[in-house]
Formats: structure tokens, sequence, C-alpha cells
């Protein structure tokens, strides 16, 4: 049976656009090209097979940020988790198509990211299979027959990550119900912040004020950002009715932009996740 997961974090998307997205998607092939080349940091050519009882793929492209599409660092971090739970039965296949390469290798590099990688230059596997346009839904967990079991990132969205982790571990899914859940109501100071104009290589901070404006405990589940480059700290502890927490987010540049980095917060309330806002000009 394919499944799919209705709880992927869609933004502003409508429900009737992610549904049809779910179904188009839902037990489709993706399909690969032929004579495929995998290298290591972009230098040594390696021997690679698409085989594999479970497959994630990962497609990016070069639009934006590259550093904060691929977070290398959670993709390692998440490739350990899934060897243990799928006892080394899960493949990663990533495939970039690089406008500027020597931007992704230069990052590959500074990463030591040390796993096979398709370098696509002429973006063949996308054309092939007509990917979803947004990022969050470029990802995607395959069977041994190149299947689509589910959809999402689930380096930028644990619910996705969890649902992953079910099906290579095989147990069993069940959509999960909201009035079981308990809900209270939350209110933030501000929803973004603009840094303004500094120097790239000063790192900035930011502040925003959850307030548990609700009769039940807060709690805080995850927090993810769209950028490696975006860190927040907060507290893991429940938010008693009435009291407030703070998150601390701190941006380091890699380089002179402009910026607009989000903040997305898992929490227990009806419209989570929340989604905060950091933006400004590293000069």
């Amino acid at each position: 049976m394919f499944i799919f997961f209705f709880l992927i974090s869609c933004g502003n998307q409508k429900k009737e656009s992610l549904e049809f997205l779910l179904q188009t998607w839902n037990g489709k092939e993706v399909l690969f090209p032929e004579d495929l080349t995998f290298t290591m940091k972009g230098k040594d050519t390696v021997d690679f097979s698409l085989s594999g009882k479970y497959k994630i793929l990962t497609y990016v492209d070069s639009i934006g940020c590259i550093s904060c599409k691929l977070q290398l660092g959670k993709w390692k971090t998440l490739m350990k988790e899934m060897d243990v739970a799928g006892k080394n039965s899960v493949k990663f296949l990533f495939f970039f198509s690089p406008e500027k390469r020597r931007d992704f290798l230069g990052t590959l590099k500074s990463e030591d990211f040390d796993y096979p990688v398709c370098l696509d230059d002429e973006n063949r596997l996308n054309k092939l299979n007509h990917f979803p346009s947004e990022m969050a839904f470029q990802t995607f967990l395959l069977d041994k027959d190149n299947k689509v079991l589910a959809i999402g990132n689930p380096i930028h969205n644990p619910k996705v990550k969890e649902l992953y982790l079910k099906i290579i571990r095989g147990e069993q899914i069940e959509q999960e119900n909201a009035s079981k859940q308990i809900i209270t109501k939350v209110g933030i100071d501000r929803t973004s912040v603009s840094l303004g104009n500094f120097n790239w290589q000063e790192e900035q901070k930011a502040t925003f004020t959850l307030k548990n404006t609700g009769d039940k405990l807060l709690v805080i589940q995850d927090v993810a950002t769209s950028c490696g480059c975006t860190t927040v700290s907060y507290s893991k502890e429940p938010i008693q009715p009435g009291k407030e927490t703070t998150l601390e987010v701190a941006y380091k540049a890699d380089r002179p932009e402009h910026f607009a980095k989000t903040i997305t917060v898992y929490c227990n309330v009806e419209h989570s996740p929340l989604t905060l806002k950091i933006s400004g000009d590293a000069e």
C-alpha cells in the first residue's frame, strides 16, 4: 500500500492544491535517465547503484541560496538515523542541478560531504519527471521499484521525517486525529524582524516571544529553519498558561547578500506550524 502523509507543512498553499499534488504522485514511478554519473565531491567518479529496498530521492536546483537548500549537515545526521532504523536498507539519491557548478562543489567540500551525488548539469531528472515546483515537495521516499511511498522533505519537516522512519521500520501508519490532540492557543509579539544593513561577517540576532494564551500547556515540538546559516535556541520545557517563552534566532551570512529566512515552529496549536521570518542586507 502506498501511503501519503497529509500533515506536510504547506504554508499558504490551498488544501485542495496539496491534495491534488499528493494524489498525482501517489504510487507514481520516478524515472531515471540512463548513463548517470555519480561523484564524490565532484571529483572522483564512483560506481553507484540506484537499487535498494528503500530510497530517499532529493532533487535540488540552483535557484536561491545553495547552502540553504542543501543543508548537508542535517542530511548527514538524518542518514545515520535512517541507517539504524532501516538496518542499512535505505539508499540516498542526491541529484543536484547546478547552474553555478563551482558554488555547489565548494559547498560539498566545505561541508565535507563524502556521499556520492549526481551533478545533473542538464537537469535531465527533472525534465523526465516534472517535479513539483515547491522545494518542500522535491524529496521522495521510494520503494525498490522506484514508486513513491511518501513525499516531503524530512530535514525541513519533522512530521515527514517521522513518517519516513515509520514506513522504513514497517510500522503501521495512522492518520492523526486532531480531535484527540491537546490544543492550546498562542500569541506572538511579532512574526517578522528586519535586521537592516550590517557587516556580513558579523553574526546577527533577533528574538521572538511566544505567550501561551490558552488554558493547556504549550509544547514546542520542533523548530526548523530554511537555511543552515540560521539557528534557533529555545527552552524545551512546556509553557504554562499565561506564561511566555523566547526563541533566540542567530543569523550568520555566508557572503554579502539580501536575505529573507524562515523559521517554522511546530507546536500544539490549531494553526501549527507557525511561520516566523527574518530579513536584512548583509554587506
